[in-house]
C-alpha cells in the first residue's frame, strides 16, 4: 500500500479521535441510569446522551459559538448531588428560582398550581415470561393449623412521610421559596425517588447537562433477562434496542 494512502488513513484516524474527544469533553456525554426514580421517562439500565453546552456553562468560549438556553421547568437534567459532587443524578426540574413549592403526599404545587404526576406503569406477575416449573424443596413445611404473628403499619394513601434520611425529614410540609440560582428537583416516580424533598435545592453550579435521548438500554436485573453465558454477547444480543433513540422529555 502506498505511503500516501497510509498517511491519509492515519490523518483521518487522528481527526476522528480529536473530534470524538472534543464532543465528549464539551458537547455530549454518555450517562447510565441505575435506578427507577424517573420511570417511565427513563428506565433502569437506560444509557443517555446528554447535552453539556445547552445551558451555556460548560465553556464560556463555546457558549459564544453554540446556541444555549435557560433552564426551564420540566427539563430533565443531569447534576451533581449537593452533598456528594462525585455522584451524578438525573431528575426533572420542578421549581425555578423564586417559585413557591408545596408537596402534600404525592401532590406537588408550584405557585399554587398543581403539577400533574407522570404516571408509572407497573408490570404484574403475570406479565413476566415463565422460566420453568418451581422445584419442590419440601412438602408441607408448616404443620396444619400453624399460627403466625403479622406486624404492619397502617398508612393511608397520600399521607405525608415523616421518616428521616441522613438526619433530614422527608417531605415538604409548607410552601418553600426556591432560592436564587437554585432549583427544586423531583423524580417522575414520586414514591420511589430521593430528590429535593430530602436533600434540598440544587445550586446552578451543580447543573451540567440536559438529557437528550436513550442511545442504549441494558438491564441484566430485568426478570425477563436470559443470559447467553457470554458477557460480551449479552451486551449486544440482550440489549433493549427498542429504547434506542427514545427522546427524553
Amino acid at each position: 500500500m502506498p505511503k500516501s494512502i497510509i498517511r491519509e488513513y492515519f490523518e483521518q484516524l487522528i481527526i476522528t479521535v480529536i473530534m470524538a474527544l472534543f464532543l465528549m469533553t464539551f458537547i455530549t456525554q454518555a450517562v447510565a441510569v441505575p435506578t427507577g426514580s424517573m420511570q417511565n421517562t427513563i428506565n433502569i439500565g437506560d444509557h443517555l446522551f446528554v447535552n453539556k453546552f445547552v445551558f451555556g456553562k460548560e465553556s464560556a468560549w463555546l457558549g459564544k459559538i453554540l446556541p444555549s438556553t435557560e433552564i426551564k421547568r420540566g427539563d430533565v437534567i443531569v447534576f451533581k448531588l449537593p452533598s456528594d459532587p462525585k455522584t451524578n443524578y438525573v431528575k426533572r426540574v420542578i421549581g425555578l428560582p423564586g417559585d413557591m413549592v408545596l408537596v402534600k403526599g404525592t401532590r406537588v404545587y408550584v405557585n399554587g398550581q398543581e403539577l400533574p404526576e407522570q404516571k408509572v406503569t407497573v408490570r404484574l406477575a403475570g406479565d413476566y415470561q415463565h422460566r420453568s416449573a418451581l422445584e419442590v424443596v419440601k412438602e408441607n413445611p408448616a404443620p396444619a393449623g400453624a399460627r403466625y404473628k403479622v406486624y404492619y403499619n397502617e398508612r393511608e394513601d397520600g399521607e405525608d412521610d415523616d421518616s428521616e434520611y441522613h438526619g433530614m425529614k422527608f417531605g415538604v410540609k409548607e410552601p418553600i421559596k426556591v432560592p436564587d440560582n437554585s432549583y427544586f428537583m423531583m423524580g417522575d416516580s414520586r414514591d420511589n425517588s430521593l430528590d429535593s424533598r430530602y436533600w434540598g435545592f440544587v445550586p446552578r453550579q451543580n447543573v451540567f447537562a440536559r438529557a437528550l435521548y436513550v442511545h442504549w438500554s441494558f438491564n441484566p436485573l430485568d426478570p425477563d433477562f436470559k443470559t447467553t453465558g457470554n458477557r460480551i454477547l449479552d451486551l449486544f444480543l440482550k440489549a433493549n434496542w427498542g429504547r434506542s433513540g427514545t427522546a427524553v422529555k
